[in-house]
This record gives structure tokens, C-alpha cells and sequence, in this order.
């Protein structure tokens, strides 16, 4: 068989693949993976045929990839928060028998709230940046940012501003919650749904991008803590799409990526979202059995990508101005 292959081949896969085995048996005994391919799950791989090692250790189900059970809870979360496509985190639950369900439905009050609107705008408030200059029409038409594909680029930073800061602040709560801490029950306004737009073209997959630009694509997600270059955040896979812009970014935004600079941001966004989060704790069905499979993810996202990856959204806002979030 082809892990007994690789044991003999590569030691030091040894435990992962014991893992992985453990992993996939457990969920086939329940009955939750019959369908599922592991490669769709994304389980740490490797690749003999060209001596490399290829990590893709972070499972998600990808849009693409989804059953319509969970396509049905993605369209929702597309409705509910807004925006026209599934963040990463959202698509990790969904690799978890059970949880994206019990999550989604914790939260969905806290995402449809006039409540939510105003600490998005407080937590924006809050995130410290470095002095951003805007880009000159031709520095940003050289990377493939021509008049013809503002509308669509400036409408995607948005949406990823959007989607980021109202993730950061359910997801904490959601964290805070576990963490067992509680509060009454808030009553939430409910906003008027504001239509999420036109979907996205199909998010990249960083396996079906050229070598090149795959590594380059990982590089940038290799300058956040928490990533390991494992965890590809989704803003990095759209700017894929404008591979000129991949090579510019780290110039862009020099300034924002000093680890010192990018730090005071997170953790900026990461104490404006605790503050948010306290007054919107989620009430809590009867967890999952394998909650504990969500909490790392859960908290690697609220304390390190995210909160990473909302001061680079800012900063892309003052180099290409978008429209006003709302």
C-alpha cells in the first residue's frame, strides 16, 4: 500500500501518516467521511517523485469541493455576512464532521446585526498602520491594474475587509465562549441583508498555480506568524490572479511588513476585537463531540491570521482606495 510505501521510503513521516490513518478510520467509523476522498481533506502529502516536500496539512473543503449540504450553509454565510465568498476559516469547519453547522449557527445572529455594523467600523477605528501613500495610476497599471479591472479588485479588498473584521470579532466571541466565558443573552437589531454581489471567480487552488507562482503566493503567507506557510489566507490565492501584483505587494507594503510594524497592528485588531466580542457572546447549542478538533484553528485565526491579515487589508485600501465599508 502506498502509506506502507512511504514508511519505508521517508521515517520522519512515520507519525503523521499513524495520524492520518487513526484520523480517517475514526471518522469512517461514524459514518461522516463516507463519501469524502482524503486528498479532498488536503492531509499532510508527500511527494516522492520529485524528492520534495509538499505540506498541505491544513484541511478545508473547498466551494468546488463541497457537498450540498455544506454548499447550502456556504451560500448562507454568503447571504447573512455579506460578501460573495467563504473565508478560509469557514471552509476548515466545514472539514470537520459536524462543527461547521454548530458554529455557523452560534454566530449567524452576531453577523446579521446593525450591532455588528458599528464594531466593524470601531475595530477598523482601532487597527494602528503605518503611513500608506497611495499608488500612482502607473505604478499600479504595471502590475495589471488597469481601469478595466478596478471596479473588480477594489470590490474584492472590500469584501475582504468585510468578511475579515466580522470574522474576527464572531470568531472571538465563539473562542471566548468555549473559554467559558459568559454573559445574559444580548438581543440583537437585526440589519437590512445587503446583497453580497456577484460571486467571485472560483478561488485559486495554490496546487494548480505555476511552481513560481505558488511559491511566491506562499512567501507571502509565510511573512504572518501562525502560517508556517501552510495556511495560504485567501486575499494572497485572489491576488494570484494578478501575478505582477504577487511580486509587487511586499514592495507596497514594506512598510506594514516589518515584523515589528506588523505586530502592533495584530495585536491592535486583536484588542479591539476582544473588546467587540465581550458584548456579543453566541448562545451555545450542546457542543459537538469533536469540538476540540475546531480550537487550534480557532485560535491561531483570532489571535494571529486574521488579525494579521486585516491591517494588510487596510493598508491595500490606502494604496488602491475602495469604496466606503459598510
Amino acid at each position: 500500500m502506498l502509506c506502507d510505501d512511504l514508511l519505508k521510503t521517508n521515517d520522519k513521516f512515520r507519525l503523521v501518516i499513524s495520524f492520518t490513518r487513526n484520523f480517517y478510520d475514526s471518522f469512517l467509523q461514524q459514518n461522516q467521511l463516507r463519501n469524502w476522498k482524503l486528498n479532498k481533506l488536503k492531509i499532510v502529502t508527500h511527494s516522492i517523485e520529485n524528492g520534495s516536500d509538499q505540506m498541505q496539512e491544513f484541511p478545508e473543503i473547498h466551494p468546488l469541493d463541497a457537498t450540498p449540504e455544506i454548499s447550502s450553509i456556504y451560500a448562507d454565510i454568503r447571504l447573512v455576512s455579506g460578501v460573495p465568498m467563504v473565508n478560509l476559516i469557514w471552509r476548515h469547519f466545514a472539514a470537520l464532521p459536524g462543527i461547521l453547522p454548530w458554529a455557523w449557527k452560534a454566530v449567524r445572529p452576531l453577523v446579521s446585526s446593525l450591532e455588528m455594523i458599528e464594531a466593524r467600523h470601531r475595530l477598523i477605528e482601532a487597527v494602528q498602520l503605518p503611513d500608506i501613500s497611495a499608488l500612482s495610476p502607473s505604478a499600479r497599471e504595471a502590475c495589471g491594474l488597469h481601469n478595466n479591472v478596478m471596479t473588480s479588485f477594489t470590490g474584492m479588498v472590500d469584501n475582504y475587509v468585510r468578511g475579515n473584521c466580522t470574522n474576527i470579532i464572531t470568531l472571538t466571541a465563539l473562542r471566548l465562549r468555549l473559554e467559558g466565558i459568559s454573559s445574559p443573552s444580548a438581543i440583537y437589531n437585526v440589519a437590512a441583508t445587503s446583497e453580497p454581489g456577484a460571486l467571485l471567480p472560483p478561488l485559486p487552488k495554490i496546487e494548480n498555480l505555476p511552481s513560481a507562482l505558488a511559491e511566491k503566493v506562499r512567501g507571502l503567507a509565510k511573512r504572518h506568524d501562525g502560517s508556517d506557510g501552510t495556511i495560504i489566507p485567501s486575499l494572497y490565492l485572489e491576488l494570484a490572479r494578478w501575478p505582477d501584483l504577487v511580486d509587487a505587494f511586499p514592495i507596497w507594503l514594506s512598510q506594514l511588513y516589518v515584523p515589528e510594524t506588523l505586530r502592533a497592528a495584530r495585536e491592535s485588531a486583536c484588542r479591539a476585537a476582544e473588546r467587540e466580542a465581550l458584548a456579543m457572546l453566541p448562545d451555545l447549542d450542546p457542543t459537538p463531540h469533536n469540538v476540540a478538533q475546531m480550537r487550534p484553528a480557532l485560535e491561531r485565526f483570532t489571535k494571529l491570521i486574521i488579525p494579521d491579515l486585516i491591517p494588510v487589508c487596510l493598508a491595500t485600501q490606502k494604496l488602491i482606495p475602495v469604496r466606503i465599508i459598510k
